[in-house]
């Protein structure tokens, strides 16, 4: 609808009824042409066809910072489980293996000098019950984080999964199947905005914050706010990837 309006206002100009526009006539069809533009095309984004599509709003290539501002808050509200006993790594163990898709994200202590930096101090997966927490100095969680990474029947969502990955094997060896990373993904479909929250907001239609990622990651016991933080990175990253699913847009890369 919008696109055919642009199309009439310039028919308007061409039939020499309005010779010289008023300002806000000027104003609204740069606003129709912008909206345009930031639409994603019809092909990336429609529904598979069929009775069971479901009706999906606009995916946009960017969002300002203006619109960001205007959406809502959000951060995750399940459970969080920070793994440090056996009976917490045997509960992670039999959810994340029954799960076919799985946020996945590291934190790692900040650098701050030039040449400096850290191994990944934290792995979050985040399932459909829960997000869990793996602090890295706890080498009894090694061989389930490296079986969840190397299973092909569970997808491993994220962003700049390369830099988590590459981190990470410097920590403990495994080898990786099955990891999608969602902003090449964005990429792909023509989107220009490719981080986890600017994701967020286009595709979610919430804003996550940023208020924690420098914090101290290393620290033996991490806060409140850190652990909610990084939980929530998680479970960003599965929701992405079911939006992604839902709209058709991971088959239409081919």
């Amino acid at each position: 609808m919008l696109f055919c309006a642009a199309r009439a206002f310039r028919a308007l100009m061409k039939g020499g009824t309005l010779s010289k526009p008023p300002q806000f006539l000027r104003r609204v069809r740069k606003s129709l042409l912008a909206l345009k533009s930031a639409l994603l095309p019809s092909p990336a984004v429609a529904p598979a066809a069929g009775p069971a599509a479901k009706a999906q709003t606009p995916v946009f290539r960017e969002i300002s910072r203006e619109d960001m501002l205007n959406l809502p808050v959000r951060r995750y509200e399940g459970e969080v489980v920070l793994v440090a006993a056996p009976g917490d790594l045997a509960r992670a163990r039999k959810d994340l293996l029954s799960e076919r898709v799985v946020g996945f994200d590291t934190e790692t202590r900040p650098a701050f000098k030039k040449g400096e930096s850290y191994p990944p101090c934290l792995v979050q997966l985040g399932t459909a019950h829960a997000v869990y927490l793996f602090q890295l100095r706890e080498r009894s969680v090694f061989p389930l984080i490296a079986e969840v990474m190397a299973s092909p029947h569970i997808v491993k969502a994220g962003v700049s999964v390369a830099d988590d990955l590459r981190g990470l094997k410097t920590v403990f060896p495994f080898v990786e199947q099955n990891v999608i990373d969602l902003g090449n993904a964005a990429r792909r479909c023509g989107m220009k905005q490719t981080g986890v929250r600017n994701l967020a907001c286009m595709l979610l239609g919430f804003r996550i914050t940023k208020g924690n990622k420098t914090s101290n990651w290393a620290a033996h016991t991490l806060t409140p706010a850190q652990i909610n933080y990084a939980a929530t990175d998680a479970w960003a990253c599965r929701e992405l990837y079911l939006s992604f699913e839902n709209r058709g847009l991971l088959a239409a890369q081919g």
